[in-house]
């Protein structure tokens, strides 16, 4: 039997206890690992040449996972079965399931799919390349990819580069080598032969590398035939910061092109087609559609009761949700409307097709007593149309004064409606002319020269409009006050050389139109603009529609080009400001003040 010390059992105890008690203190396990994989061995050696076999396999220095193959890895040329890319352990394998062309570069760009295990560090870069012929393909092509109407990056597309000079070759052959734009929307093509192509850029949504209408893309209007070139400079070898030690001369090779600039777009075409019914209350339905409506469908009501002559049709501002507002008393009482629509529906090629569908209007009643049902049937009874309007100080004397119902308006008394401005404590009557302003005449507008500083009053009787159910709003007054002229600041635009066809449009600092004119001769005059910090964005109207075109690929028509003036503006109060937009200033050309600048990742836009 062994015995213990009466003199180091106290101790033995006392380290225990303070080793229990401090658990939380000292190192807790190290510092985070932020370190990639490293390859280590390779087989085949990347860059081999003469490769006759149908997998390669890279052995790293620590376990390995994958993220994202499908998005991450790119295989150049792209192949009609995708290679499986695996990962074992300390390996990862890529094997080929269709033989490998001859005499062909082969390119395994893994982005940031090589991942460790514990961590999930990325390594980034890792490109494979090898040959099934006596060379690899050394030349490169790179540039960059902005989205076409605000000049912002884009991110995750495809670009690739055709020896099919046709102008078919993008909607029926596979790309000859490609790659993908990087979060700044850079994007270099690798092991690229010798030759003429043509370049793209394409949102690969079909995951089949050719362009199917919807998808998202850009074109070069010029060939490109890459070359490399050797030049020798001059390098400073420093002793210190201030001592040079020696100068030698380097030989470095250039590629090129390599500062390409491709302007991405979708083309303006939607795939038309009906979507869903809904009845939200018990006198409207709403027919919503999946892009606007060049030409209203028509209606044919099914069943005894011929509901639609009575009914009014109210169109949204895009022209792809019809409201249809019932008034036959019939109808509104019948649970089920069964009606037919025509109306013009796409195709696969986006061709418009005339569509016939037999659709059903549903109106669930809400399960209540007897007694709240006739409570409620007296609110309806009672029901005024509300009023709400933007005449409230400070009023922009830019603005008209608006007036929305919640209701459709059938008639609108007049002699019930004053308008006024406020002199002196009294009120002066102005002549006025009330316009609508939408379809279903819930909007309503007065347009006036608005004095500065002033007041006005807007009064509406009771009654002074009636509904198409005969319910009549209630007395409304609107009363406000313009602002003052030394509130605003003007900003005078004059374009150099002078191009008619130049749109000019103040931005805010959100990269959004505050205001669009033409530009003129003498300077276009953006007037009662709010003292703060804007941008210019210009563009050409090519085709004289005041709007900014988007581009086409059957037609090889670019979207329309747009600048950016490259700074920042600071408007104050009372002051008139101008500038000169240069078109002919080269650093205009595809650059945006960096402030504005943000990154569309093409994947993810809708």
């Amino acid at each position: 039997m062994h015995h213990v010390s009466r003199h180091i059992l106290p101790i033995v105890l006392l380290v225990l206890l303070s080793a229990c008690a401090n658990r939380g203190v000292g190192p807790q396990g190290g510092p985070k690992d932020e370190t990639p994989p490293k390859v280590v061995r390779e087989t085949p050696q990347n860059g081999s040449l003469n490769f006759e076999g149908q997998r390669i396999e890279i052995l790293f220095d620590e376990y390995v996972q994958l993220d994202n193959v499908a998005t991450n890895v790119l295989i150049s040329p792209p192949q009609q079965r995708p290679p499986e890319v695996k990962a074992y352990g300390k390996k990862v394998q890529v094997s080929f399931p269709d033989p490998l062309q001859d005499s062909t570069t082969y390119t395994i760009d893994f982005g940031s799919a090589i991942c460790d295990n514990n961590e999930k560090n990325p390594l980034p870069g890792y490109s494979f390349a090898f040959s099934t012929g006596d060379a690899i393909d050394s030349l490169q092509v790179g540039g960059l990819l902005l989205n076409a109407e605000d000049l912002n990056p884009v991110s995750g597309v495809v670009v690739g580069i055709h020896s099919n000079l046709s102008d078919s070759a993008l909607q029926s052959v596979p790309f000859n080598r490609i790659t993908k734009t990087d979060a700044e929307g850079r994007f270099t093509i690798r092991n690229v032969h010798g030759g003429t192509y043509r370049i793209y850029a394409l949102n690969d949504v079909s995951k089949d590398y050719l362009y199917q209408p919807g998808e998202g893309l850009a074109f070069s209007d010029t060939l490109i035939a890459p070359l490399c070139r050797t030049q020798t400079v001059q390098d400073t070898v420093w002793q210190d910061s201030v001592t040079v030690d020696s100068v030698r001369l380097v030989q470095t090779t250039h590629y090129e092109p390599d500062s390409l600039v491709l302007f991405y777009f979708t083309e303006n075409k939607q795939r038309c087609y009906f979507q869903r019914v809904i009845r939200e209350e018990q006198h409207r339905f709403t027919l919503l559609f999946a892009a606007p409506q060049d030409s209203l469908p028509v209606l044919r009501a099914l069943g005894d009761t011929d509901w639609l002559p009575l009914s009014l049709m109210q169109v949204n501002p895009t022209r792809d949700t019809l409201v249809i507002w019932l008034t036959d008393s019939a109808a509104i009482r019948m649970d089920t409307l069964r009606f037919e629509m025509s109306y013009w529906k796409s195709d696969s090629l986006y061709n418009l097709q005339p569509q016939t569908d037999t659709l059903t209007s549903l109106w669930r009643a809400p399960r209540i007593s007897a007694q709240a049902k006739a409570r409620m049937d007296r609110q309806k009874q009672e029901q005024h149309p509300e009023i709400t309007g933007n005449g409230s100080s400070p009023f922009e004397i830019y603005n008209p004064l608006r007036i929305r119902l919640t209701t459709p308006v059938s008639t609108v008394s007049t002699d019930s409606i004053r308008f006024s401005q406020r002199v002196d404590d009294k009120l002066r009557p102005l002549p006025f002319t009330l316009l609508p302003a939408d379809s279903s005449r819930m909007v309503y507008e007065i347009h006036h020269d608005w004095l500065p500083d002033t007041d006005y009053e807007l009064e509406l009787d009771s009654a002074a409009f009636t509904d198409i159910y005969g319910n009549t709003t209630l007395m409304r007054k609107f009363m406000f006050h313009t602002r003052t002229l030394d509130e605003y600041s003007t900003l005078i635009v004059k374009v150099e050389p002078f191009d008619s066809r130049a749109m000019i449009q103040v931005l805010d600092d959100k990269d959004q139109p505050v205001r669009t004119l033409r530009a003129q001769p003498e300077g276009v005059h953006f007037t009662y603009l709010k003292p703060q910090s804007y941008y210019l964005r210009l563009y050409l109207d090519l085709d004289g529609d005041s709007l900014w075109t988007t581009g086409d690929y059957a037609t090889r028509r670019q979207p329309e080009p747009v600048y950016y003036f490259p700074s920042k503006l600071t408007l104050r109060a009372n002051w008139d400001f101008e500038e000169t937009f240069s078109l002919t200033d080269p650093a205009l050309a595809g650059t945006k003040p960096a402030a504005l600048r943000k990154t569309m990742d093409a994947t993810k836009k809708k």
